[in-house]
């Protein structure tokens, strides 16, 4: 668990294409941070950028930071 983690609703951690799945997405592909979501779920439309301050973006953090913390990566070979 992280810092970002304290007020995270454990049904927005599961939103597919929610900022807490994307950020970990992010992670696990080895991508930088790119704070955003998918408002109707991953591919459907376009991603929205989130900002710092902005609702969603420190759900997004924390989705990076857990997967990080956990060690799970794609493994591309």
């Amino acid at each position: 668990m992280t810092d970002f983690d304290e007020e995270i609703d454990l049904k927005d951690r599961s939103r597919h294409g929610g900022p807490y799945d994307r950020g970990s997405a992010d992670s696990y592909y080895g991508r930088p941070i790119d704070p955003h979501y998918y408002e109707f779920g991953t591919g459907h439309g376009f991603p929205n950028p989130l900002k710092e301050g902005e609702e969603g973006y420190d759900e997004y953090m924390a989705g990076y930071a857990d997967n990080e913390a956990s060690g799970d990566k794609k493994n591309w070979g």
